[in-house]
């Protein structure tokens, strides 16, 4: 999880997670998306589940991120959105 408050106007908390599989992140990413619907009584935003790799989910005020491990190794969103106040994210 990453506070983005103050550093991006698009969400105020980022979860990035890993499933084992393309299948195995889908099915986590249908699967929150229902869980989050039923709870709130609004759809999920989803991109990226055809193929899977990397599936993003809005949910408003928290963004989605979920990879497959390799995928995720080479995005490396922790590191871009660490606490380097030298940078400034915008």
């Amino acid at each position: 999880m990453i506070d983005l408050q103050g550093k991006s106007s698009l969400a105020d908390v980022m979860i990035i997670a890993s499933g084992r599989s393309a299948r195995h992140v889908a099915s986590i990413a249908d699967h929150l998306a229902q869980t989050v619907k039923d709870a709130t009584g609004r759809p999920v935003k989803l991109e990226g589940l055809p193929n899977a790799d990397w599936v993003l989910l809005d949910v408003g005020d928290i963004i989605v991120h979920l990879f497959r491990p390799e995928v995720r190794a080479f995005y490396n969103l922790e590191k871009i959105w660490s606490d380097d106040s030298a940078h400034g994210h915008a």
